[in-house]
Order: C-alpha cells, then structure tokens, then sequence
C-alpha cells in the first residue's frame, strides 16, 4: 500500500540515544536507519555518511570505471537527501521498480530532498559520465527508470502538491503520484488529467503524453501544463513556458525525460463534480468478437465526456476469459442514461455496474497493491482503426496458457486530444484514437522466456495495424524506430537535445540520440 502523506516529523526529546559514531557511520544502512526513524534529520543522515571505498561503475559507453571515494564523498557531503550504496537494505528496496523482471543495480542512487540535491547528482554524473535513470512511481515496464551500473535519481522523497484554487493551478513537485494530485485538487472541486493507477507518477506519465479518463474532455496530461522546472545535464536549473525557454518547454512536453529531469509542474485546473457515472462491466470471452465490433463503434461516436476502455484477457489458470469495458462519464448527470443507452443493449454483464462515483475513489480502483508479485511484458502501438480484419486477428491470437495472464487494452484517445495540431507539442499523435497494448505476466521466479516470445509473435501479427506508438510504451525492439516515432517533430527535437543534453546522459526513454 502507497501513502501519498508527507512523513511524521519525530520530536527528538522522544528518544534517547546513544552511539558510537565512528562504528556508526561505516555502515550506510546506519544512514538508512537515521532517515527511516527521523525523517525530519535526513540531513543529519547525509552528513553523518562516511564512504567506505572507491565502487565499481559502468560509463555511459559500457565501460567498466571506478568512482573514486573522494569523489563519491564529496558527493554525498552536497546532499540533503540520501546517497544509497549497494550492500545495504536501503538501496535494495531503493532499486527496485514496479516489474520485478527488471533486476537492474545502479552504482549508486540519489534520493534528493529538493532542486539543490538533483542538480548536484546530474553535476555528479555528467563529470563521471554516468548514464542517469529517473525513478518516479518506477511504472515503465521496460525498466527505464533504472540501470546497470549507472546513477539512479529516485525522486520518492520529493513529493508535494500545492492548489491554487483561485487562479485554478496546481504546483507539483517532481517525484509525485498521480494519488496525491488527485486527491488535493479534487477538495477544491478542480482536476487535471492524470492516469488510471494513482501510484504512477506524475513526471513520467506527464513527460510522454497523460492519457487518462479526462483526456478526451481536457487533453493530454502534457496539454494542461503550463510551466515546468528543469534540471538539464549541465545541472542548471531552468523554468520552461510559453515565454521562457519555450523550446524546452515544448520538448519535454511529448519527448519524455530526454532533456532533464523535471522538478516542478504548473498544471493548469478545470472545475468539475465530484460524482462522476461510471462502471466495470465484465462479460464473457465467448462475447470478445462481437464486443470489440460494438466498442470499435461506440467508442468512436461518444462525446468529450466519456471515457471508454476495453480489456480482455485469460488469467494465469488460463480459464474464465472475461471482457471488461471501463466507463467514465463526467458530464451532466442528467444526460448519461442517455448517452450509456448503447451499453444496455450488450444484455446483463456477469458482474458490474455503471452508478454514481467519487472520482477520486475511482482514480485508485484500479491500484495495484501487490505490484511486484507478478513479472510483466508489453507491447503497444496506436492502431488506425478497430477494423474487422484487427478484430479477426486479436481474437485469433489470444491464447489461455495455465502459467501466464494475457490482456489485451485498448485506451481511448480522440476528443480534445485530436483537437491540438501536431506540432503544438512534441507529442505527434494527434490522430490517434486509441492505446492498443497487449500484455502478459507471469509469477517473477519462473522462467520468463516463453511468455515474452509468446506476446511478441503475437504482437508481430497485430503491429501492422498500427501507426505509431506511445513513447511511454518505448522497448529495446522499437529503439531504432524511435526517430520516425516522433513523426514532423523529430527535427526540432534534435536539435533541443543537441542543445540541453549532448553528452546523452539521459537516454533511458524513447531517446533522440544527440549524434544523429
């Protein structure tokens, strides 16, 4: 379970201690101990650490280096927050990311408190060319937000959100989830757009594009950004809008962490109740094809107001498939009988129910609270359209297997979203209509070999009914096409890049590649 609450400041007359400081301060999970009971005296834990020796690295090239002791000292003397070290449980748990079939060790991660504490690691490893991963609410699937060797900038300790309702604005820090913003702004009867599973972060989601249950009606999660705070590779910090740096402002809207990492965003706020109309309403397999035939209609005739996703898949027993469809509808509750009256027509589901909801509880039904218990691949791609020959094929290729869950989701785009042109921001895909990703897990100890060939046959069959796909969902396979990905915008984006991050040091993410 995630809290989204600051942590408690402990008052130190509660305890009584005694120590060695010397002994104390050769072990960094002594470090990691002083911060965990003391939040409030994170500082003092960074400035008690002592670094025991040199640590091995690996170079933005792939070569083996060695970060020497002075050096990785004088490092975690300039921090607030931690410096975690491999060997200690701190930077075990610190490591790790949401899919536990990404087992990556990085030479050693920074929690900063604050700007000052981000711009001294990118300082840091900019000097020691260092490849640097951002880890956020750690989603990306493909393990982008870790790395081998390199530095992790795990921003699980810089959260906070701040509404102003008046000006109808909220102030995000960079390492929020999508939970925390939600749930503050939603006490001022005001929202943004934001994801679908309240522990995915902010900066993440934002940076790639933001599809949500809102979008339709608002836009992209990056659309509703009105300004953002940057720390790019030289470690200077800049502000990003229309009027300032508004090259930078427009690529990170679009082309994900490729430029810095961010450390605040203004989002702009639309007033909207409370109660939304919305259900899961689940029915059988045996229904898929004639399911996808009514989605692939009613999807594409609903108004701003409506969200509409469709998932379908087997579990890991490889029986009872199901087909859900996902609605959220945030107009005027006086005009969803009629506006869902397509629904009623589908029959009875085996389960589920389209009622009235809290918005916010809605935003956190779908949380997962045990997230490593399953391993997980995907693939993705926006498809032209839900045609009769795409719907043969998903219904063809979906297999039940007795160790491995299968879905495939299709998330809705169009609305405001294909209002904005292409080149308003450095997301391209404006003519999208929906996500299609298909996906599969499996329990982390097992062999996982199988299970990914299986979704990439699978995927094989289904990629040439698309064009394009979501940076967000950016793999090892589609790297080489990251350039075409980014359609008429990728011109500009080179050049930005070439401008805030020649060295590449932030390359994990569908990465525009300096030197092209």
């Amino acid at each position: 379970m995630v809290s989204y609450t600051d942590a408690v400041t402990h008052k130190c007359g509660c305890w009584r201690i005694t120590v060695n400081r010397r002994k104390f301060c050769q072990s960094t999970l002594a470090v990691a101990t002083v911060a965990a009971l003391f939040p409030a005296h994170r500082a003092l834990a960074a400035a008690l650490m002592e670094i025991p020796g040199d640590i091995d690295a690996i170079t933005a090239a792939g070569q083996q280096a060695t970060l020497r002791q002075a050096s990785v000292q004088e490092l975690a003397d300039s921090l607030r927050g931690p410096l975690l070290l491999p060997g200690n449980q701190a930077y075990e748990m610190a490591r790790q990311v949401l899919n536990p079939a990404i087992d990556k060790r990085p030479a050693l991660i920074v929690q900063p408190s604050g700007v000052a504490d981000v711009s001294s690691a990118v300082h840091f490893a900019r000097e020691n060319n260092l490849v640097v991963a951002v880890k956020c609410g750690g989603h990306s699937t493909s393990g982008k937000s870790t790395c081998n060797g390199g530095m992790m900038i795990d921003l699980s300790r810089f959260r906070h959100v701040r509404v102003d309702p008046a000006e109808k604005l909220a102030y995000v820090s960079g390492g929020s989830l999508l939970g925390l913003m939600d749930h503050e702004c939603m006490a001022h009867g005001l929202v943004t757009v934001a994801g679908t599973v309240s522990h995915t972060g902010v900066g993440g989601l934002t940076t790639g594009g933001g599809f949500g249950r809102l979008a339709r009606r608002f836009g992209l999660a990056l659309d509703n950004v009105r300004a953002l705070d940057v720390v790019s590779a030289d470690g200077r910090l800049r502000h990003a809008s229309k009027v300032e740096n508004p090259d930078l402002y427009w690529g990170v809207r679009g082309a994900g962490g490729n430029f810095g990492v961010v450390t605040s965003f203004e989002f702009n706020l639309h007033a909207m109740d409370r109660q939304v109309i919305a259900g899961n309403l689940f029915y059988p397999m045996s229904r898929l094809r004639d399911l996808l035939a009514f989605y692939a209609e009613f999807s594409m005739n609903a108004p701003d107001e409506l969200a509409t996703d469709l998932v379908a898949g087997y579990p890991s027993s490889g029986k009872d498939g199901f087909v859900l469809l996902a609605l959220c509808y945030s107009g005027p509750a006086t005009d969803a009988d009629k506006i869902m009256a397509p629904v009623k027509s589908l029959g009875k589901p085996m389960l589920g129910e389209i009622k009235s909801v809290d918005y916010v509880a809605l935003q956190r039904s779908g949380d997962n609270t045990a997230p490593r218990s399953t391993a997980s691949y995907l693939k993705g791609g926006f498809p032209s359209e839900i045609s009769p020959q795409l719907i043969d094929t998903l219904v063809e290729g979906m297999e039940p297997h007795p160790d491995r869950s299968v879905q495939i989701i299709f998330q809705q785009a169009g609305g405001a979203i294909s209002r904005v042109p292409a080149a308003a921001t450095a997301f391209a895909h404006r003519y999208a209509q929906h996500d299609m990703i298909a996906t599969v897990s499996w329990k982390p100890d097992a062999p996982a070999a199988e299970h990914v060939r299986y979704i990439k046959r699978y995927w094989s069959a289904l990629q040439p009914f698309t064009h394009g796909f979501y940076t967000n969902e950016a793999d090892e396979d589609n790297a080489r096409m990251v350039n075409k990905n980014y359609q008429g915008n990728y011109s500009r984006l080179l050049g930005i890049k070439r401008r805030y991050d020649p060295g590449n040091i932030f390359r994990l993410n569908a990465n525009i590649r300096p030197t092209a």
